[in-house]
């Protein structure tokens, strides 16, 4: 052995103080937007496909996460629900979409019963909360997407998402000395919302513009509300890790942990974007 095996020690992965592993978020940051970019504007159902199988990997974090703590998830409803609530969204719209989740919930009160009456009401509360949180709350992402400008929407919605965790990383990393809720995500501090307000605005102002044809102002609304609600999301998700004992959801995005870490603040915005959609540019929909 030569003299420079002597301290042959890895070298520390370089990270952030935030305490990412940036080159691997980086990387699997670029190759999911690779992967979202080219199937949503190859055909509309191949994203759709996409959202699907994100929401499968998803709800079997959930399951993992959720059985730590004792909890036992109903998983063939769930699972079924990850698939055909978003399918039905986007083929035959909103009343699909509620009929299938209240069967899926259904299907959960029924699949429970053989388990016996220990741990029904928590399993089947815990379980009826993963199919609302995860794919009905998804659904309306594919609500989105079935308007005839779909891809340009669910891009601003994208891009709006981003915009927020660039913001709020950027500003509490540079500046955050004052934590909203330390108990739950002691390294999310006024200063980094601020910074996601101020990017999400911008983006917001510049993306309805150009990418929407709608006014500057719209976009300025629609940074402010979807700040609060992926903020929100955001520590909803940190606040079920920390109930639940786990760091974080699953390993699957090198640099972010599981699939439910970077679909935290997504999924409420799922909603509050098409809805603030739906009311500014209507349902965009040829004949609706």
């Amino acid at each position: 052995m030569g003299d420079g095996d002597v301290s042959a020690t890895p070298a520390p992965t370089p990270s952030s103080r935030a305490g990412r592993n940036l080159p691997a978020a980086i990387a699997s940051g670029v190759v999911l937007a690779i992967v979202v970019i080219l199937s949503l504007f190859t055909f509309k159902w191949l994203f759709a496909i996409v959202v699907i199988a994100a929401l499968v990997i998803a709800v079997h974090e959930f399951v993992n996460a959720f059985a730590q703590a004792g909890i036992r998830l109903a998983r063939t409803p769930l699972f079924v629900g990850a698939v055909a609530i978003p399918a039905v969204a986007y083929v035959w719209g909103t009343t699909a979409q509620l009929v299938a989740t209240g069967i899926v919930i259904l299907a959960i009160l029924i699949w429970r019963i053989r388990r016996g009456y220990e741990g029904y009401v928590r399993d089947v509360t815990a379980s009826s909360f993963v199919v609302t949180y995860l794919p009905f709350m998804a659904g309306f992402l594919m609500l989105t997407l079935s308007a005839d400008n779909g891809p340009q929407r669910v891009v601003v919605f994208i891009l709006l998402t981003v915009a927020n965790d660039i913001g709020g990383y950027a500003a509490g990393v540079l500046f955050g000395k004052h934590p909203i809720a330390p108990q739950i995500s002691p390294k999310k501090s006024w200063e980094g919302f601020a910074g996601s307000v101020v990017l999400q605005c911008a983006v917001g102002a510049l993306s309805f513009v150009y990418l929407l044809d709608a006014p500057w102002w719209q976009g300025i609304i629609a940074g402010l509300i979807m700040t609060v609600t992926a903020t929100a999301g955001d520590f909803a998700e940190s606040a079920i890790k920390r109930d639940l004992g786990v760091k974080d959801m699953g390993t699957f995005l090198p640099g972010h942990g599981g699939m439910m870490d970077r679909l935290d603040s997504l999924i409420p915005n799922a909603f509050t974007s098409w809805a603030l959609f739906t009311y500014f540019l209507g349902s965009g929909i040829s004949g609706a």
